[in-house]
């Protein structure tokens, strides 16, 4: 793994032989918290390998959105424990967080951390015996400040991911991420500047920021700021050559914050705003903070500031009680939402959660069914998205490059194939190169490399 390496390469090669390895479950948040504690223990003079390699002491940082997170947090752990019978197995994150006890049980597990107050992580690994099992999960809704992880490698050799707020105050009767999670809190703007700097001067193009509720940011702050704020201060005070938001709810999408996107070279033409269904009558019944016709003009009012703008969304199929005649709502308004990309999911239900008690619940070959016709809907809008393309020359941020030849994307998060050509030189990881696209498929576009990077 590239972030890997990158830590590893800072160490001098003493004759360590404490190995970390780290898995990772779920979303950006727990990719970025897996990527400080992986800081912490290189600095401690851990070596850090891949997670099938044997190590000392592996963490699995663990997801708990779907019942599948939860059992995959579970394998891992085991797998863990038989590639090392000696190592030393730690549960944090999500799961870890919202079922303490149940994680606790899991065999195998040396330590049950959760998603707060982990900056002591390698103290309390380094103190346990191996057969000794801890369970140090404190109350996520008692927490009230940002836990200050900082990362400086990233966790890829382009793009880096940057957290700045924590937990959800929103309590949509299907998610237990408020439990895992607990209250909206956000970063402090300087310790953000700080790192986006940080990270900008290490080399990384773009920042990805984000949250579990990013549209909430700054509104906890005893200095109230926002997430436009924040952004227009990164893409003036750092060298950062992109910065992308991960996801934002429909409901936190201002007039300032599209000004800011429309206005601000750096900032990308992208927004992910999930969207779960596109019947009023599921959304009232999930406790979303819009209705469908609400979410529409949103996306009208995007479309005005930003007309060249990629909105991506989530879809959830199969909730509770949703009938033919709601999921075909939800359909058609996908389609004329004219989305570029959708992520679709079947209803999972989370025990402790209201939609988990709600009658009607769908039988699992509906949810799959749905979910299916759903996917193939999404896959001939991304075509059709990537199709418009065609003949156009697009700026594309190099991940990969080998043999003349890049896979990167666009700041409207178009996955790129590009191939060089006899007057173009070879692009290099990390530059923003300009491509000719020649074809397009649902899954992106590929063309002749026509310029230099930069």
């Amino acid at each position: 793994m590239i972030w890997i390496e990158r830590l590893n390469d800072q160490m001098a090669d003493n004759g360590v032989i404490k190995r970390a390895a780290i898995h990772t479950l779920g979303c950006k948040v727990n990719q970025y918290d897996s990527d400080a504690v992986g800081e912490l223990f290189a600095a401690a003079g851990y070596r850090l390998v891949d997670f099938h390699e044997e190590a000392d002491v592996y963490i699995v940082n663990t997801c708990t959105v779907t019942s599948l997170g939860d059992k995959k947090s579970r394998q891992m752990v085991r797998r863990a424990r038989r590639r090392n019978p000696n190592a030393k197995v730690v549960m944090m994150g999500c799961f870890a967080q919202a079922s303490p006890e149940e994680a606790a049980n899991v065999e195998g597990v040396n330590l049950v951390l959760g998603t707060d107050q982990r900056q002591g992580v390698v103290e309390l690994v380094e103190a346990l015996a191996v057969q000794e099992t801890q369970m140090l999960v404190h109350p996520i809704f008692d927490v009230t400040t940002f836990e200050e992880l900082s990362v400086r490698k990233g966790s890829g050799r382009t793009r880096a991911v940057l957290k700045i707020q924590d937990g959800c105050n929103e309590f949509c009767t299907y998610c237990k991420i408020p439990f895992a999670r607990g209250r909206s809190r956000s970063r402090d703007p300087e310790q953000v500047l700080e790192q986006a700097a940080v990270l900008g001067e290490q080399g990384f193009a773009e920042i990805v920021l984000t949250g579990i509720h990013l549209g909430a940011y700054g509104l906890d702050l005893e200095v109230e700021t926002s997430l436009a704020q924040v952004m227009k201060r990164i893409a003036d005070e750092t060298p950062v050559k992109r910065l992308r938001l991960s996801s934002i709810d429909p409901d936190k999408i201002t007039d300032d914050l599209l000004r800011i996107i429309s206005t601000t070279p750096q900032i990308c033409r992208h927004l992910h705003i999930p969207l779960q269904s596109g019947s009023a009558s599921v959304l009232q019944r999930m406790r979303r903070n819009y209705t469908a016709s609400q979410y529409d003009s949103i996306l009208k009012r995007v479309r005005q500031w930003i007309p060249d703008a990629a909105i991506t969304t989530d879809v959830i199929v199969g909730f509770p009680g949703e009938t033919d005649a709601e999921f075909m709502e939800t359909v058609e308004f996908v389609n004329q939402a004219d989305f570029t990309r959708l992520h679709v999911f079947p209803f999972s239900a989370r025990q402790g959660t209201p939609a988990a008690k709600m009658a009607d619940q769908i039988p699992k070959a509906v949810r799959t069914r749905r979910a299916g016709e759903l996917m193939d809907l999404g896959k001939r809008l991304s075509q059709r998205w990537h199709e418009t393309f065609i003949g156009r020359e697009v700026a594309v941020l190099v991940e990969q490059s080998s043999e003349g030849c890049l896979t990167g994307f666009t700041d409207q998060y178009v996955r790129v194939l590009g191939t060089p050509s006899t007057q173009s030189p070879a692009a290099q990881t990390g530059q923003i190169v300009e491509v000719q696209v020649i074809e397009a498929d649902y899954e992106g576009v590929a063309g002749i490399l026509c310029s230099s990077g930069k």
